[in-house]
């Protein structure tokens, strides 16, 4: 099983989720974008509203077959570079970004995905949808495989530097992603650190793993960098910093151990056909372990269903994203964070000394 894990309702046409994908956004072109889209329709059954230059898509929506029912484009003219400044990028209020983040605030989309730059798509998102009540810091949220299920990370790669307030919104918001996405009760949060015990790290993760504890979460403790893959806990939350050097040096790691055992796998005859009679159980790994086959990061915190997905996105990925958005969307996720954060500011109210609340 791949991705969120979440099996798609029936449901009737009118029903499926609309996904506004940014068509401009990655490092390899709108045909790639296309690609995928064209998978999540076909294979997926969803509906997805591609958004750029309108004639310069359609035509290449064209070359690609797609004059299927599913699929519609809303014209962007302008685009965000992979590199650009965030401050210049929204400034360009045409842009793919910026008109399929408003086609989910204008009800005309239920989810966004873009595999464009990151930070233009979280500061466009933050500011075109708003934050839910009591979120300060939206954070990327993102799934790593374990042997027996899924691991998700919190903050990786939105917020690079963050106070103990905003890391405990991301054990709230992690523990309600697992919990709704995954079905997991009762999530373990772990916090991660240099070490187990609760005196080492730094003076922040040591001021949150103080908060943490006196919180309503099942709330492990401090975890450690080889706790990503063990299963011991089922949420960890840390800096968008860590977050992001964690997730990328786990997909390149992946990456390349597929490659390593592909190339012993070849260097002799009777290696060749142990790996014949073994194909199987090889893609079943990759498939458990290929970063594509998770699509993006959920943006956890705004008031719309956000996925952000990696630049070098191929179209498989693509499609997993467009899925992730969708599944993202029935969930009704933001509306059960909403409410425990609520609960959250009104036990500190509870408990704040008299003239302090």
């Amino acid at each position: 099983m791949t991705g969120t894990g979440v099996s798609p309702d029936p449901v009737t046409s009118a029903s499926v989720p609309r996904v506004a994908v940014d068509a401009l956004g990655g490092d390899h072109g709108p045909q790639v974008v296309i690609a995928g889209a064209l998978a999540a329709v076909r294979e997926l059954g969803l509906r997805v509203r591609l958004v750029g230059p309108q004639a310069a898509v359609s035509e290449e929506l064209r070359r690609a077959g797609g004059a299927a029912a599913g699929i519609d484009v809303v014209d962007a003219p302008d685009s965000v570079g992979m590199a650009e400044a965030v401050t210049r990028a929204t400034l360009k209020k045409r842009s793919s970004i910026q008109v399929a983040v408003e086609l989910v605030r204008d009800g005309a989309a239920d989810a966004f995905f873009s595999a464009g730059n990151t930070a233009a798509c979280w500061t466009i998102a933050k500011l075109t949808l708003g934050t839910l009540e009591e979120v300060d810091r939206p954070a990327l949220a993102a799934v790593v495989p374990h042997p027996t299920g899924r691991t998700v990370l919190l903050d990786v790669g939105a917020n690079a530097s963050c106070k103990a307030r905003h890391l405990e919104e991301f054990a709230v918001m992690g523990k309600v992603y697992t919990a709704s996405l995954f079905h997991t009760p009762d999530p373990r949060v772990g916090l991660m650190s240099m070490g187990h015990e609760q005196t080492k790290g730094n003076e922040l993760t040591k001021e949150v793993h103080e908060v943490l504890k006196e919180s309503a979460l099942n709330f492990i403790g401090n975890v450690e960098g080889h706790d990503l893959f063990t299963g011991r806990v089922d949420v960890i939350v840390m800096d968008g910093f860590t977050g992001n050097v964690a997730l990328k040096a786990s997909e390149t790691l992946a990456e390349s151990l597929m490659h390593l055992i592909r190339e012993e796998l070849e260097r002799t005859p009777l290696r060749r056909l142990g790996a014949a009679l073994s194909r199987g159980a090889f893609r079943a790994i990759k498939r458990r372990i290929d970063p594509s086959e998770y699509g993006g990061a959920p943006l956890l915190g705004v008031k719309g269903c956000c996925v952000i997905g990696h630049g070098r996105s191929n179209p498989t990925a693509i499609k997993h994203g467009i899925r992730t958005a969708a599944e993202f969307y029935r969930s009704g996720v933001n509306t059960k964070i909403a409410a425990e954060l609520r609960a959250l500011g009104a036990r500190k109210d509870a408990a704040a000394p008299a003239g302090t609340a």
